[in-house]
């Protein structure tokens, strides 16, 4: 956070004023005490400080309401001035980082400084408010100057982002307000709040805890669930049809003939939609059942869920879930930590720890005590920043700062801790998990919203024809009428109007079965079947947990061929959050597995090494085992146990087991693998840690702990031995570690060697070193760290200096390989999709970067070191998984800041200035690809710049913001339009996108954005809560099922139990999915159209009188079971490869991307192909019938109706046969069926007896067997056959005969020629980069040091809890003495 102070532009700053504060960051701006600076007209000296002072010798100002000493003070001359603070009230903050820049932006002077933690915004403020230890203070500003204004900004915004005045479109982002203020058990005060939702409309400001996630209930099901099944313009067009059937005057079927199968086809929707609410609501009903203890009264009582309301305080023992946002009390730990586990958040199974405020972890020491507690929280309102809070806490006069640290957030899992007490803070859909999770959307596929638009297409066409033969209808019958007067009679009451009127109703309702309900219907079975294929294939089974894979929605499985980019989480998506050591070198040998000594049997491998019967099971390398056995390289001894003593581990004895908690992964897999080489770490004290060696309990003095983080990329520990001898030992990124090294020989060559071989095999490697401390040398480092420890400025620095200088002269013990694994098959899918043109892009939440501790505040240095970190872990993630390789360039985010920069200055209108260094980057565009492949690596707080802020683009030594178009009239929305259009043509021309730190709305935002700015089919996939909202945003969803978190799969569309399951989902499943529906589609138009245009060639040989040309049966069965048969055979078991070949030659995917099989050229073809396939059936026969024909004399309008259809029928049925690739016997069995069902239905419904029972019904007695038993009427049927079969076979036979192929044909037939390389991936590229070596030491978090060398984490002999605050009716916990509780 920062200070911001802004005089407008016509009120120069004071004369005679100066800011005042101390230190500046990482060095910037400083300026010595006694020097002095002269301030020119209009112009505010460059002093760090973060308050307007005036040059008198002493006033009150300094940041904690005391008096302050200004030294000099002169009216022109001002001197760097030190705020002399009592002691009492110092803090570590004010030091280092009050202040820390001054500028001049439009003529608006600001500063920016970090001791603040609040917004305040106001003409003529008086005060600001200040966070320090002890509270928040007042600070004077200004007296004789209301016009300057001060307002407090976020750590890296800028002064444009916030001023109401800019017309840029950073104004719209606005800091959160502190309006949500929360009071103890005080139920009455928060029922009171309303806030107005919609219209006049109000609801309670404090939300209860109960969710709901369910779309519907029971009264809005109904109209809510039709309202959504009428978006489908198929639905509103068979209502239409309906509505005109009722009209008798033009009515040719009865109306509820076509409303049973409409009401059939929106019942079997409908039933779909209520199975998977009613799932969301027992999922509801479920969490909001979850028992929990909430303070009634004076007691705790057990309630549900659903029952706590914001202000309550609730009490979580062991192993349960936090039910809300809450701030901790208190707990049963040491100093009240509270240990927690995220992973049905974020899929991260290694712990987190929560710290309550001192003064609520010493006052609330009893159950009396807490429910006595009336303490007012002040905070930001409801957001969805997971990792962010800002607060106060009120409570006996006094005010105390909350942070995200003291929150424990709803879904995490108390672990390690028996119990703590929190007060609620956010309930139900104002928690922050929940205010990520999004909307349930109606997902509609690409082919769907097609078949809504050629509806639409359709319609108007038919409109149009029985326009057309309605006037021709009218000019018929007034010609009709002129030429047979003798008839008039008839006429008198039918004028041609009034004709051609009824003509074109009459018209649009035959006509209207072009788009038949039976299309649907079949739609709906097919989806439904394919679901079952996929829930019952085998290969998509997971054995080991007894999971199979799921199909939650069966309305998408065609949109699963079609799939362009992916989008996935990392942590339990990717990986399976599971270190294992794998290799070593030590002392120029190579361990671990690949060097061909892990299959031997030692001998003696059993034995016992310590009391508690921890055995050597090392498995990798059984000479590493014998060699640490053998006790005889004293190099391996203190290689083993650097890696037993150097760590952060916590550790905790269960049933005779001890139990390792560490802060990542990577140090429990370090100090396991001590473990198992017979290096045993026991326990530890605030000074104190000791460990087994190979059976022998040895105890060393912890003189000091140097932690770990991102700048520094090494941690060390300086203890005493047990002989008196003082070593240090050092783990850290080899960048660092070789640096540091007292001399370079053949062993540190080799081990380079080994680093660059770990690289290649993506393994995440450690450098371990030490050296021995001689006694002088440490009392000497000993008393000027404990003068830095105590240090008011700069404290941070100089401890790190400290660290540097003893961290020197190292001598090189070994490299570790560390292997962070992935689910199986991980590189193998990834590859397969890329040769499928699938782009893959990885959007993890990991929070692995840490702020440099010496800036405190806003500091680019520490900034820069961030994104190090991030863009260093990101690449390692993508190395691992396949998805970045060795011949890609790798685009950060400086070189994505000088595209973007570049793209600007091209595109500029409002200058005419020629931009430097321009002209290198200005050939460069975001959505052009060079010559070599991409990928783009970046972090969420650098995404969140280019999209919300665009501070990226306007850095202080930048020039660019100048450029920027919003510096003219140029819409703010359009403006962000741009920004978007320019980063997301960079991203998509990359062949991989990795963004780390993304918060759960920015993944969905990078979704968004894909999808609007490309058009493309986006698929998301993920395991946690944190993923719900990427996983609703996107076109597919699919969850990773079987691990503890299940929000993803209820909230997604498909559930598998690996990643790799997801290529057989798309190139099998999915490609299939997408072929079956799109001929089944192809198909049912072609039949439609070739067989029922006919109506239209016979209008114009019926005096356009919309007399139907067929019977009434056939048009009823005709798509229903004459040609349904073979096309629901296509729809449900066709393939043109096998599932086999669809793995091995995955670039056949692209067919789907491409929209090849069916589009709106292909329907144009398929049209013309049904409209010449009627035309020929028609006329031939009406050539045959024109006077009479056959042995029988059959010319009658009945057997001319029999001869079109039964040409009609058989044409559509050879051309369905020809068309089949996948022949089964059900296949077979569908072209017979629907011979023999044509026969069948023909017999029943014009036979003599059906027609003497109701004659206006069965219209037709006798007309099939009377022209079919004719032979000339069958050799007419025939010509029909041969004439429009011809034709379809030659081109068939041309595209053989001249090479043209499908693309699906060119590409096997190219396979086949050149074989394509197996997908078994390896390293095949010597690579020997440090830039990749370094990546392990990026893995690590900073570690709980803090804690240990504080003793906060740390229990006592015979003390077990605090303040022995248990809960009543449960026994106080099991002291530990030897360990933490962690």
């Amino acid at each position: 956070m920062g200070w911001v102070v802004s005089v407008p532009p016509r009120c120069p700053p004071p004369a005679g004023h100066l800011l005042l504060g101390g230190g500046g960051v990482a060095g910037r701006g400083r300026m010595p005490r006694g020097e002095t600076h002269h301030r020119p007209q209009g112009e505010l000296p460059v002093v760090p400080g973060a308050a307007v002072l005036e040059p008198s010798g002493r006033k009150r100002l300094s940041h904690l309401g005391e008096t302050a000493k200004v030294e000099g003070g002169a009216r022109q001359d001002f001197r760097a001035a030190r705020a002399l603070v009592p002691g009492k009230h110092r803090s570590p903050s004010l030091g280092r980082a009050d202040g820390c820049a001054v500028g001049q932006t439009d003529g608006r002077w600001w500063c920016r400084g970090s001791s603040l933690n609040y917004f305040l915004r106001a003409n003529g403020a008086r005060q600001l408010l200040s966070r320090s230890e002890q509270g928040t203070r007042s600070c004077s500003v200004c007296p004789r100057h209301p016009r300057v204004k001060v307002q407090l900004v976020p750590r890296g915004a800028s002064m444009d982002d916030h001023d109401p005045a800019s017309g840029c479109l950073h104004e719209k982002k606005k800091l959160p307000a502190f309006t949500w203020e929360v009071r103890a058990n005080n139920r009455s005060y928060h029922m009171q709040f309303k806030k107005k939702f919609a219209f006049c409309l109000t609801k309670k400001k404090y939300a209860g805890n109960a969710i709901k996630t369910a779309k519907y209930n029971i009264l809005t099901f109904l109209p809510l669930n039709l309202y959504e099944q009428f978006h489908r313009m198929a639905n509103v067009y068979f209502v239409f049809v309906i509505l005109l059937q009722t009209i008798p005057e033009i009515s040719t079927l009865p109306w509820y003939t076509l409303l049973f199968p409409l009401s059939c086809l929106l019942t079997i929707r409908a039933l779909r939609d209520l199975i998977d609410d009613i799932g969301r609501h027992q999922s509801d009903r479920n969490i909001n059942s979850r028992p929990c203890e909430i303070l009634s009264g004076k007691s705790f009582r057990w309630q549900k869920w659903c029952d706590i309301c914001v202000g309550d305080i609730v009490r979580l023992r062991k192993e349960s879930f936090v039910p809300a946002d809450m701030l901790l009390l208190c707990s049963s730990e040491p100093s009240s930590l509270c240990y927690v586990e995220t992973a049905d958040i974020d899929g991260e199974t290694n712990l987190k720890f929560r710290q309550a405020l001192p003064v609520t972890h010493r006052e609330l020491t009893s159950e009396g005590s807490v429910a006595a507690f009336d303490g007012r929280v002040t905070c930001e309102e409801p957001n969805s920043r997971m990792h962010s809070f800002t607060g106060t806490l009120q409570w006996r006069g006094e005010t105390y700062a909350l942070d995200s640290e003291r929150i424990l957030l709803r879904g995490c899992k108390l672990r390690n801790t028996d119990f703590c007490y929190g007060l609620v803070i956010y309930a139900g859909f104002d928690s922050k998990i929940m205010r990520n999770c999004g909307k349930i959307k109606r997902k509609k596929t690409k082919l769907d919203r097609m078949m809504d638009r050629l509806v639409i297409i359709i319609f108007l066409v038919l409109l149009a024809m029985s326009l057309c033969l309605a006037i021709a209808s009218g000019f018929w019958a007034k010609t009709f009428q002129e030429k047979h007067t003798y008839l008039s009679a008839l006429y008198k009451h039918t004028a041609p109007a009034k004709q051609a009127f009824f003509s074109f109703w009459g018209f649009a309702i035959l006509l209207s079965i072009i788009i038949p309900m039976s299309m649907y219907i079949t739609f709906e079975f097919i989806y439904l079947v394919n679901s079952f294929f996929i829930n019952w294939d085998l290969e998509m089974y997971y054995a080991v947990k007894d999971i199979p894979a799921k199909a939650r929605s069966t309305s998408l499985n065609d949109q699963l061929g079609q799939i362009e980019y992916i989008f996935s989480d990392k942590t339990g998506t990717l990986t399976q959050n599971i270190m294992s050591f794998e290799k070593c070198c030590i002392n120029g040998t190579v361990y671990g597995l690949g060097t061909g000594r892990e299959n031997k049997q030692p001998s003696g491998s059993g034995m016992t090494w310590s009391h508690r019967g921890e055995k050597m099971s090392y498995s990798n390398d059984v000479t590493l085992l014998e060699a640490a056995r053998r006790d005889s390289d004293p190099l391996l001894r203190e290689f083993l146990r650097l890696l037993a003593l150097c760590h952060t581990v916590m550790v905790e004895e269960r049933g005779g087991q001890l139990v390792y908690q560490a802060a990542s992964p990577d140090e429990e897999a370090l100090v396991l693998a001590a473990r198992d080489l017979g290096y045993v770490f026991l326990s530890r004290t605030q000074d104190t840690i000791t460990i087994s060696e190979l059976g022998v309990k040895r105890t060393y003095k912890v003189l000091a702990m140097l932690d770990f983080n991102s700048d520094r990329k090494r941690m060390s520990v300086l203890v005493r031995d047990p002989q008196g001898t003082i070593r240090l030992y050092t783990k850290g990124a080899d960048t660092v570690i070789l640096a540091r090294l007292r001399s370079r020989g053949p062993s540190e060559t080799f081990t380079e060697r080994a680093l660059d071989r770990f690289a290649e095999e993506t393994l995440r490697t450690l450098c371990l070193a030490s050296k021995v401390v001689s006694e002088a040398e440490y009392c000497e480092w000993s008393r000027r760290h404990q003068e830095a420890s105590i240090l008011l400025q700069d404290r941070a620095w100089q401890m790190d200096s400290l660290y540097e200088e003893m961290e020197q002269n190292l001598e090189l013990l070994g490299v570790t390989a560390i292997e962070d694994k992935l689910q199986d098959g991980v590189p193998e899918t990834i590859q397969l999709l890329k040769l499928g043109n699938i782009k893959v892009w990885v959007l993890t939440g990991d929070k692995k970067g840490l702020m440099d501790p010496r800036a405190g505040g806003w500091d680019r240095g520490a900034q820069q070191a961030t994104g190090a970190h991030v863009a260093e872990t990101a690449m390692n993630i993508g190395y691992a998984c396949k998805l970045l390789t060795d011949d890609m360039e790798i685009l950060e985010e400086k070189e994505v800041s000088e595209i973007l920069e570049a793209h600007w200055v091209r595109n500029s209108r409002s200058s005419s200035r020629k931009a430097p260094g321009s002209g290198r980057l200005s050939q460069q565009h975001p959505g052009t690809s060079c010559h070599k492949k991409r990928a783009l690596v970046i972090s969420g707080d650098f995404l969140d710049k280019i999209l919300h802020t665009g501070e990226v683009l306007m850095k202080e030594e930048g020039w660019l913001w100048q450029w920027l178009p919003c510096r003219g009239a140029t819409d703010s929305q359009e403006q962000g339009s741009l920004v978007e259009k320019a980063f997301v043509d960079l991203a998509t021309s990359c062949q991989a996108v990795i963004c780390c730190r993304v918060t759960p709305k920015q993944k969905a935002l990078i979704v968004q954005l894909v999808k609007k700015h490309k058009k493309a089919t986006t698929l998301a996939i993920g395991d946690g809560a944190n993923d719900v909202n990427m996983i609703k945003t996107a076109d597919i969803g699919v969850g990773i099922s079987g691990l503890e978190g299940m929000q993803a799969v209820q909230c997604s569309d498909y559930a598998l139990a690996q990643f790799s399951y997801l290529q057989r989902l798309l190139l099998v499943h999915g490609r299939w999915a997408y072929l079956r529906i799109c001929k089944f589609l192809r198909y049912f138009f072609y039949k439609t159209f070739a067989g029922l245009m006919a109506q239209v060639w016979f209008a114009f040989h019926s005096g356009f009188t919309a007399q139907p040309l067929y019977e009434g049966w056939f048009l009823a069965l005709y798509n229903v079971f004459y040609t349904a048969h073979p096309v629901l055979s296509v729809g449900l078991l066709e393939q043109d490869v096998s599932a086999k070949k669809s793995l091995e030659f995955p670039e056949l995917y692209a067919i789907g991307q491409q929209d090849e099989l069916f589009n709106y050229r292909i329907f144009g073809v398929t049209l013309l192909h049904g409209v010449s396939t009627s035309l020929a059936s028609f006329y031939i026969a009406f050539w045959a019938f024109k006077d009479c024909v056959g042995s029988k004399v059959v010319g009658d309008y009945e057997s001319f109706s029999v001869t079109v259809a039964t040409s009609a029928l058989l044409s559509v049925l050879v051309e369905i046969i020809l068309d089949i690739k996948h022949w089964t016997v059900l296949s077979f069995l569908m072209v017979t069926a629907s011979l023999l069902l044509f026969c069948l239905f023909s017999y029943l419904t014009q036979s003599i007896d059906a027609f003497r029972i109701a004659p206006a019904i069965f219209r037709f007695p006798d007309a099939s067997q009377n022209a079919l038993t004719d032979p000339y009427i069958l050799l007419v049927v025939l010509l029909s056959l041969v004439v429009n079969t011809v034709p379809s076979l030659t081109v068939r036979s041309y595209h053989a005969i001249t090479g043209r192929h499908s693309i699906q044909q060119q590409i096997c037939s190219k396979a086949r020629r050149e074989p394509e390389p197996s997908v078994e991936l390896r390293a095949h590229v010597h690579r020997g980069s440090f830039r990749r070596r370094s990546s392990y030491a990026f893995s690590h978090q900073e570690g709980y040091a803090g804690l240990i060398t504080r003793g906060d984490s740390l229990r006592t002999k015979g003390t077990c809890a605090t303040g022995g605050l248990h809960p009543q009716g449960t026994a106080p916990p099991s002291p530990s003495c030897h360990s933490p509780s962690a």
